[in-house]
Formats: C-alpha cells, structure tokens, sequence
C-alpha cells in the first residue's frame, strides 16, 4: 500500500500545512526500492516518535521531583503564553488538561461536570495520533457523565465504555476561558475533570526526529512493540526495511554501503516533506481534509500533523485553517501591515478565533512577546471595532498600527518569519461543507 496524501487542498491551521494527492504520488515514484521504503517507513513511524517525545516531555517534573505517572491528569493554571514550548501551535482560547493513559492494567474512569454553555472537550488520542475519542460540548450538550476508557482487547459493555485502539494514548481537555477575568470560572470546570486508574510509569527513553536513523527505527520498533498498528499501510515498508538490514535491527552496518545511501535519502526526503509539505489553497486558505485527526491508513497526512499541529481535532469538532502566506508556504515575512476584512462573521457554534506564531526553522510554531501581550483575536475580543455595515478588519503587523487601528491589532514578531491560524470550534454546516470561504489576509502597505 501507498499513502493518500490529501484530498483537496490540505491542511491548515494546528496542522498547518497542505499536501495534494498528485505532487505526493509524484515525490514517491520518484523514489524506488529501499529508498522508498525508508521514506515510507520514516514518516509512517514519526507520529509514535512525536507521542513519545511529548509524553517525555509533559512527564517530566521540576528536577528533584517525581515524575507525573500515567493516568493522572495535569490541569494547566493558565492560558497558553510564549512559555509554552512543549506542544507546537498551541491555542490561546482554552485552558489545557492533559493525561498520558495506560490501558494495559485495565480501564481508566473519565468524569466530566456540568459544563452548561461553555465549551469543554475532552479527545484521547491513540499512539498513531488518531483522536479515537471525543467527549464534550459537542456530544453531551455540557451534561455531565462517567466513562470507562477501554483498551483495543477489551469488549464494551454499554455505551458508556470508550474503546482506544492502542493500549496507550494521550488525553487532551479543552475549556473555553473567556479572557484573564474568566480564568476563575473556567479554571472551576476545568478542576472538575476527574480521571482515575491504576497509576503507571513509562520507562525508557526514545528517540526523537533528529535523530541518526538507526536510532530513529531502533526507537520506533520498540514503540510499534507496546502500541501495535491496527492497518499495514506504512508498516509494510517499515518491516521490509527492518529485514533489508542483515542483523534486523536497523544498525547501519547491517546494510550496504549502497543501502545505507539510499536509506538517507529517503529519510531525508520524509524530513524535508514533513518541514515544509506542498500545498494547493483555496482562495488564499487551506483548509482541513475530512480525515483529519481520524486518519486511517493515511499515514503520510498523519506524520505531517504531527510535527505542525499534533492533538489536532476532527472537523467535526474544530476546523483549524491557514493562509497560504507571502509565498504560498504559510508564512509571512513582509514587515507592512496585512488585513483579513470579514465581511460575515465565521460560522462556528461555539467561537473562532485568529492565532498567530513565530515559525522555527524546524517547523514548529509558537507564540512570541508582543506589545499587547495578545496572542490571538476573534470573537470573544473585547473592544473590537467594527465597520458601518458590521464587517470586520482584523489588522497583523510587526508594529503599532495607530489609534484607528489598536483595538483589532494581532501583533508580529519584530522579525523573522510568522504564520496564522484561524481556529473555528463546532463550525456549522456552511463552514464544514466549504459554502463560506476565508477571503484572503492581504498585504495593504509596505
């Protein structure tokens, strides 16, 4: 099997970047033999690569402390600000909680409270990054309710019980906080989460994508060992080139000269597409596949959202969409000002809003120290200034716009490139069936 990179133009926003069907397929008949296969192999093992790092990360302790086991979760005091560095793309709307579970010792009980109007969801995603579960607004109507997380080898007994396709996975809550003077009454729903379970630890390190790959593919077979997929696609190539090698074991002096060679292209092929894949907007956006966040056997869309947006939601719950940028790659780099002038509000049910990020050279995205101390924009901002005829000019710049233009100012980075996303959570149906489009953010002076 190969894999289905996109279906119309790809993907944006938390996941940032937009692939296409063809100039994918053309990339990997490009490729032959092992190069194809460790091209394959690489991006078809990176998100339980990006899983493992994160869960390193959110792990980890003040030195001299114990670390967080598993299934216990961790509520964030706060929004998301330039401190946040664990997760690329992080949003600015909600406060976080988060939980890395372990389903190998029986199931997990998840609480949710009364949430009422305010937006709470709560997704578990799978160790291939499958957001396999999404509890919430969306689903309950902000009622309150207990379910049992499941393991793939145990059978539901009623409704109530939540199956994750692989033993572990990660549990991400969102709670929508209405600015700093919200914080409290957010923070009171957020606290009332509950999880409990068997506490775990997870042991042993792993590699991360920077990696040589022998331990890239050394750390990814032990981790496919614990989380097994549940399709072939990609794993094929994975075993093919774990075989190729005379020892089994992915050490380069297992392989030829000539295989080793073509072993590195391939993977620096993988790493180049992942950093920076090829994208096809539509009328200056890219907007998310149907397949986001329940990705299938698409293992290279998957791999992509990993390292530019990874937690990413399914469309039904959040549509996450990017411009295309000054050149096409979603980013900008102009130091003028740009303007997205809404003339209609953003069909989402529960809110939207605007995000912007500094871009690293290795294709991460987060947020930067701003006059404002703002880092997002959108529906909720107070004091916004609309126009006579109730549109809306949203104003992204590196410096201050003046008087007629602060109240709706997104800040830039001083220097440096910059990227935008437009978050819509619970988009309507004109939003999710592509009947209202993004105009484009334009360049109005230089």
């Amino acid at each position: 099997m190969t894999a289905r990179i996109g279906r119309r133009a790809i993907l944006a926003g938390l996941c940032a970047s937009g692939m296409t069907a063809g100039r994918a397929a053309s990339g990997q008949g490009q490729r032959q033999g092992l190069e194809n296969d460790a091209f394959q192999a690489w991006l078809f093992a990176l998100p339980l690569i990006e899983m493992a790092a994160a869960r390193a990360r959110l792990s980890q302790r003040a030195p001299n402390s114990q670390d967080i086991p598993n299934n216990v979760l961790v509520h964030a005091p706060g929004l998301a600000g330039v401190q946040s560095r664990s997760i690329t793309t992080p949003n600015r709307d909600t406060l976080y909680s988060s939980a890395f579970v372990d389903l190998t010792r029986g199931p997990v009980t998840l609480g949710l409270p009364d949430s009422g109007a305010r937006y709470l969801s709560v997704a578990v995603l799978d160790m291939y990054t499958n957001a396999a579960i999404v509890v919430g607004t969306r689903t309950t109507g902000g009622r309150a309710g207990t379910y049992r997380l499941i393991g793939p080898h145990e059978g539901p007994r009623d409704g109530h019980d939540l199956t994750l396709p692989t033993p572990h996975g990660w549990l991400l809550v969102r709670v929508l906080a209405d600015g700093d003077d919200d914080l409290a009454a957010a923070q009171k729903v957020q606290k009332a989460v509950a999880l409990s379970g068997p506490m775990t630890w997870s042991t042993g390190s792993s590699a991360t994508r920077a990696a040589p790959w022998p331990q890239y593919f050394q750390s990814a077979l032990r981790l496919l060992q614990s989380d097994p997929p549940t399709y072939k696609a990609g794993y094929d190539a994975f075993d093919r080139l774990r075989r190729a090698g005379s020892g089994g074991n992915f050490e380069r002096a297992g392989y030829s000269a000539e295989q080793a060679q073509a072993i590195d292209r391939g993977v620096a092929g993988a790493l180049q597409l992942v950093q920076s894949p090829p994208g096809r907007p539509v009328g200056g956006w890219g907007y998310p596949p149907s397949n986001l966040g329940l990705y299938g056997d698409d293992f290279a869309l998957r791999a992509v959202v990993a390292v530019t947006g990874l937690g990413a939601l399914p469309v039904a719950e959040a549509m996450y969409m990017r411009p295309a940028g000054d050149d096409g790659n979603g980013l900008f780099r102009g130091d003028g000002f740009y303007r997205l002038h809404l003339a209609k509000p953003v069909p989402a049910r529960a809110f939207w809003s605007l995000t912007l990020y500094e871009a690293t050279a290795d294709g991460q995205f987060y947020f930067t120290p701003n006059a404002l101390g703002r880092y997002a924009i959108g529906d909720r901002t107070r004091g916004l200034v609309r126009n006579a005829d109730g549109s809306l000019d949203l104003w992204i710049g590196r410096s201050d716009p003046g008087d007629a233009h602060r109240a709706n100012w997104l800040p830039a980075p001083a220097r440096g490139p910059f990227s935008l996303t437009l978050r819509a959570y619970l988009p309507e149906p004109d939003l999710l069936e592509g009947r209202y489009r993004l105009p484009p953010v334009e360049q109005v002076r230089s």
